[in-house]
């Protein structure tokens, strides 16, 4: 049996809410098999921590400031590749879901999974295993099977996108920009109703627009229409 069998998973736990943040560190620090060694509550300090304590895996949020959770699985994939990116959020949508398992992900959960689902996971995604959420699954699966065309997306390839915006919100800010409502553009992105909601609150706050009529303006100024 090899020292990896022995000893306890060493993982880094990265979400920018604090109450989740430190809820996971307490969670699973209280299980035998599983020490927490760091904790993240942006993108780069993801990055600063694993380059740091050297974990087994890190538990990972997407929609984080600075460095969303995509673009981390993307850099540990490249500069960390032994480390086992298994990501935990409240988004189950394709395009998210998509995107970073071809980032480099090895395993996809959403916020309902109990501690030992996380763990198992985690000891799984560290032995080389793909685990996805049953929500995922059933996600990619209809994502598959939809005849419809891909939805459009921002003219932002090559660049930064301004103040902090994720691909997903910039996306959902362009189709704000050209008149589609909430309800159309969770159609036309497979999102649920509260999920564009959410990104639509996360738009304002970055913009500092305080109406939809000001996050249009916002879009139109910064060529995201």
């Amino acid at each position: 049996m090899s020292a990896q069998d022995t000893r306890p998973l060493r993982i880094v736990v990265a979400d920018d809410q604090a109450s989740v943040r430190e809820g996971l560190v307490l969670m699973l620090d209280l299980l035998p098999d599983i020490d927490v060694v760091g904790s993240a509550a942006n993108g780069q300090q993801a990055l600063d921590q694993v380059a740091e304590h050297h974990p087994d895996a890190i538990l990972l949020d997407l929609h984080m400031p600075v460095l969303d959770g995509t673009e981390v699985t993307r850099r540990l994939t490249a500069e960390h590749p032994e480390v086992a990116v298994v990501v935990l959020t409240t988004y189950a949508d394709d395009t998210s879901v998509l995107e970073t398992l071809r980032a480099g992900a090895r395993a996809y959960l959403t916020k309902d999974a109990d501690r030992l689902h996380i763990a198992r996971t985690l000891h799984s995604a560290v032995a080389g295993l793909s685990v996805l959420d049953p929500r995922v699954q059933a996600t990619l699966l209809a994502a598959a099977s939809a005849p419809t065309a891909p939805p459009p997306e921002p003219d932002t390839a090559g660049r930064p996108l301004p103040d902090g915006l994720t691909r997903r919100e910039a996306e959902i800010l362009t189709l704000m920009a050209r008149g589609m409502t909430n309800a159309e553009i969770a159609a036309t992105l497979f999102l649920s109703g509260n999920t564009v909601k959410t990104h639509i609150n996360r738009v304002f706050t970055k913009t500092g627009s305080r109406d939809r009529v000001a996050a249009i303006r916002y879009a139109r100024g910064h060529g995201l229409d």
